[in-house]
């Protein structure tokens, strides 16, 4: 009786852990991978505005911007920390922490919910690098 009751602890434990895997796998970001086209606009410190279009095979926005800076006049350079890559200067421009700035990114004209690191890429995405500061 005991070992029965031991069993089903560890069936019931093994039972919620895959329900916890399962809810969370849903509720990561999803890439799609395939030949997709994207619009990169930056906005700089003064509000001057850049497009870019271009189409990628990456699945993640980083990945994107790589491509980009190899093919067009765009660059960025970034930190790696333990969260992924923190974008530090885009184009030239630097964004300092002395000055309380840093760059955003935004995905279809919503402040993104991801880094550049795990900012899935899918057909038709309008990304956006922002200068923005903060108080």
């Amino acid at each position: 009786m005991k070992n029965r009751k031991i069993w089903i602890g560890i069936i019931s434990l093994l039972v919620v852990i895959a329900v916890f895997l399962g809810i969370y796998k849903m509720n990561t970001p999803q890439s799609v991978q395939g030949d997709k086209a994207y619009t990169l606009e930056v906005v700089d410190k003064e509000g001057k505005s850049t497009k870019y279009e271009s189409r990628t095979d990456a699945e993640f926005l980083s990945q994107a911007m790589e491509e980009l800076q190899e093919q067009q006049d765009f660059s960025f350079e970034g930190d790696k920390t333990e969260y992924g890559i923190m974008i530090t200067s885009v184009n030239g421009t630097q964004a300092k922490d002395s000055d309380k700035a840093y760059w955003a990114i935004y995905v279809n004209d919503e402040y993104g919910q991801y880094g550049a690191d795990s900012q899935p890429v899918t057909d038709g995405d309008a990304f956006k690098l922002a200068y923005e500061t903060y108080q």
